[in-house]
């Protein structure tokens, strides 16, 4: 075993009760390309960079631990492909990340940070400083994953109302943590007197407190991001404090990192961290033991609870299944994509000669895909069920022997508040190429590519003339293009592969022409 950074010496303990393990510390590229074909296993933070050409150095690795959450600094893809199992330690940070939210949630309101600085140049000035408690106070938290319900336990204790807005968390778990469910984002910003962010950064939640949030809350109340940056508008929420739309906020993230120079760092009543959420030494200890543990299940022949990678399914028709899984992936992240507000059943049929082998595989590929823009948590094969149920996502499944259309057919639905959304694809040709067949209530056949455009509209004459001439003036070069129909003369629907992503004033220019129904800018992986 090789051990390249700083790893908790209960880890390293932990290794040597069963493995011979080298620690070398601050290795150069050069020196662990040359190393690393003497090690089954390899544990990193994120200063190592796992690339592609030392994976293909590494004869005898079998197992990758990144002591930590983020994997960007190890080439996943080509791990994989050598069969080498990839596993990380996502919940080591959660407890750190939830009592740093708590942490500045009190900073903040008792403007602790300025009171401290006052102190320290020479002045006594008490009545400067006057805060509020936040007993008594409703803390309006967008997101209920791991953080979220560990700072909700927290808030109760300091008896807070705790409101919650979380569409893929029951309404049974909330009432077990004495949680109240807010029926959407807007009841929270204008509910609550602290909100506190808990979702991940993806094309959704990108700006998704802007101007228009932050007009909704009181001028008494507090905004705290321990998440992801971006996910706030700065220069909105800047303007907000400035103007005493809000009474202050606490911010451990940025939309760039590392940043030391934002108008935000000038007003009184900010809070700032340099992303400290993951900044404690049981954090960082517990990340190096998780880590240890996980490499140590991989190299046992075990599976851990932690792995990135899928492990190759066994048994008859494994290989066959496998081909499959990249597809239902898709087919999940593109439901998603094209249904509003999802509901909490998700049906997954399997028909052709795929429905004769044990799919579980696949069960869970769908719901990784549907999760994928959900979750804050990273996403694995063993994590992805159990997320799904805490979310109340019940998953049911059939299978038959018989597919008119396709030897081998997956069929995805899910209830939504337009009724139920369902796509649909398959593998195709000697290279089990995937093709999307379903979506919109339409028959489409079309590979699915990253980036994509989805759009219901009139049948009549020029549709896809308009839909070109729109993307060309924009300068996105379309790839491919399939459309389906119904009687004619009644409406359509076509799908388009673009070379890149759609913005949402391209999508906007398109339901401004008539005849067009819905636009909806897709991404893939």
């Amino acid at each position: 075993m090789l051990v390249t950074e700083k790893l908790a010496e209960r880890g390293v303990e932990l290794l040597r009760r069963e493995f011979e393990v080298d620690v070398l510390l601050g290795l150069s590229p050069g020196e662990l390309l040359e190393r690393i074909g003497e090690y089954d296993g390899l544990i990193v933070r994120s200063a190592t960079k796992v690339t592609a050409e030392v994976i293909e150095a590494a004869g005898r690795l079998k197992a990758i631990g990144r002591a930590g959450i983020g994997v960007d600094n190890i080439d996943i893809e080509a791990a994989t492909k050598r069969g080498i199992l990839v596993a990380n330690a996502p919940e080591s940070n959660t407890v750190a990340a939830a009592e740093h939210t708590l942490g500045l949630m009190l900073a903040v309101a008792r403007r602790i940070p300025a009171a401290d600085a006052s102190l320290r140049r020479g002045e006594w000035n008490r009545a400067a400083f006057k805060g509020v408690e936040v007993a008594e106070k409703t803390l309006g938290l967008v997101g209920l994953g791991h953080v979220g319900s560990i700072v909700a336990r927290g808030a109760l204790g300091m008896g807070m109302r705790v409101l919650a807005y979380d569409p893929y968390v029951s309404e049974e778990r909330m009432r077990s943590m004495n949680v109240e469910r807010a029926g959407s984002l807007e009841e929270i910003f204008e509910e609550a007197d602290f909100v506190s962010l808990h979702v991940p950064r993806t094309p959704q939640t990108t700006g998704m407190v802007g101007e228009e949030e932050l007009a909704r809350m009181k001028p008494t109340a507090y905004l705290i991001n321990v998440a992801r940056g971006g996910i706030v508008d700065e220069t909105a929420l800047y303007n907000a404090l400035k103007q005493g739309e809000i009474a202050g906020a606490a911010l451990d993230v940025f939309a760039e990192e590392p940043t030391t120079d934002s108008p935000l760092f000038a007003l009184p009543n900010v809070v700032v961290t340099p992303h400290l959420g993951a900044s404690t030494a049981e954090a960082q200890d517990r990340a190096g033991v998780t880590a240890a543990e996980q490499v140590a299940a991989a190299l046992r022949g075990e599976v851990p609870i932690h792995a990135i990678n899928a492990p190759v399914p066994a048994g008859e028709g494994a290989e066959f299944v496998s081909q499959f899984a990249g597809l239902c992936e898709t087919l999940g992240r593109l439901l998603y994509q094209l249904t509003d507000r999802p509901g909490s059943r998700l049906k997954i049929e399997y028909r052709g000669e795929i429905g004769a082998y044990d799919t579980r595989l696949l069960d869970v590929s769908v719901q990784k895909g549907l999760l994928s823009r959900m979750v804050h948590e990273p996403l694995n094969y063993v994590n992805t069920p159990i997320l799904a149920k805490e979310r109340g996502l019940k998953v049911e499944t059939s299978k038959t022997s018989e597919s008119s259309d396709y030897t081998n057919l997956v069929v995805v639905r899910i209830e939504s508040n337009g009724g139920e959304s369902v796509v649909s694809g398959t593998l195709t040709g000697p290279r089990m190429q995937p093709r999307l067949v379903e979506a919109l209530g339409y028959t489409l056949d079309i590979v699915p590519e990253r980036h994509m455009l989805f759009i219901r509209n009139e049948d009549v004459p020029g549709m896809i003339g308009k839909v070109g001439t729109i993307l060309g003036e924009h300068g996105i070069n379309i790839g491919n293009m399939a459309v389906g129909r119904g009687e004619p003369g009644s409406r359509a629907a076509m799908a388009v592969t673009v070379d890149e992503p759609v913005p949402p004033e391209v999508v906007e220019s398109l339901l401004n022409i008539p005849g067009f129904n819905d636009a909806r800018a897709v991404t893939l992986y």
